[in-house]
């Protein structure tokens, strides 16, 4: 991987763009804006911010000093952060601005920040949100996709960023057949690389495998959240069964695990995608939302 000196943020510069930083001195006037945004995430080394490293957020955050001035925007929240040499479509994030900032710029900031941002980050939309709107308590759900091939060949070579080369047939009924057990609200211990005090209970509302005209096999995998590395355990584990490796009832059998499952293969990033974030649509429902996600997750619904 190859980065420029712009690429990467300081250890000052992650400090600015902490989740939850003020724009301005308390009291300031703010407007929150939402960004939907999309990325090549080859070359990243995630979303998150990591001093001396390229991440989406740094160089987001990086684009928006140069265009605002690092004391009129802050406060970066993303609805997921993905990993490293993860995709997204439909990512979505919110910040802070200064208020007569925003006005100076409503009208030409997608082109201004097309210009300041790298090649492999395009922010589609900025929109004006009430202050109630987070964009991670306030998601409803999250969905990805992951893309393989399982010709001979490998995968095509326009699309070898963003799909992976397996080298056995995938039987896509097998696939589905395996996943529909997973479905619901269960403890993905198994699957999730846990962290301390956090929950690995998820609520799991669509995860089905279809294989498109041109052969590439896709899954979609949706749910109100997901712990790191979730998808692509579930990915890693369905693949053994779709090549005809595990059994259909072995992923399912997992669930009753309440530590990482050391014998399922984390797929690798490069076929994932986050491709959209849901949010209620009436906006005075964003605080509801927001206060019912961050509820501990202490007990899975029989």
């Amino acid at each position: 991987m190859t980065t420029s000196g712009a690429d990467i943020v300081t250890t000052a510069e992650a400090e600015a763009v902490r989740p939850g930083a003020d724009a301005e001195e308390p009291g300031a006037p703010t407007v929150r804006l939402r960004l939907d945004l999309s990325y090549d995430g080859t070359d990243f080394a995630g979303w998150a911010v990591q001093p001396g490293r390229r991440t989406v957020a740094g160089v987001l955050m990086q684009a928006l000093h140069q265009l605002c001035g690092p004391d009129e925007v802050g406060g970066l929240t993303v609805a997921g952060r993905t990993d490293a040499g993860v995709h997204a479509t439909g990512q979505v994030c919110h910040v802070d601005m200064a208020q007569p900032r925003w006005a100076a710029l409503h009208d030409s900031i997608l082109r201004r920040l097309a210009a300041l941002l790298p090649a492999d980050v395009r922010v589609h939309a900025v929109t004006p949100v009430p202050r109630e709107f987070d964009a991670r308590f306030s998601a409803l759900w999250r969905r990805y996709q992951y893309r393989v091939s399982d010709a001979p060949e490998g995968a095509p070579p326009l699309r070898r960023r963003d799909t992976l080369g397996w080298r056995r047939p995938l039987d896509v009924a097998l696939l589905n057949a395996a996943s529909r057990p997973l479905l619901g609200e269960h403890d993905f211990a198994a699957y999730c690389r846990r962290k301390e005090n956090a929950s690995t209970i998820r609520a799991l509302t669509d995860l089905t495998w279809r294989r498109d005209p041109d052969g590439i096999v896709v899954a979609t995998v949706t749910a109100d959240a997901f712990c790191q590395a979730m998808v692509r355990s579930l990915v890693g584990a369905l693949l053994a069964v779709g090549d005809g490796r595990r059994p259909v009832d072995w992923p399912a059998s997992l669930l009753s695990r309440r530590e990482r499952a050391g014998e399922v293969a984390v797929a690798p990033p490069q076929g994932l995608t986050l491709v959209a974030v849901g949010y209620p649509d009436d906006p005075a429902e964003y605080a509801t939302r927001a206060a019912f996600t961050r509820r501990r997750r202490d007990q899975a619904v029989a």
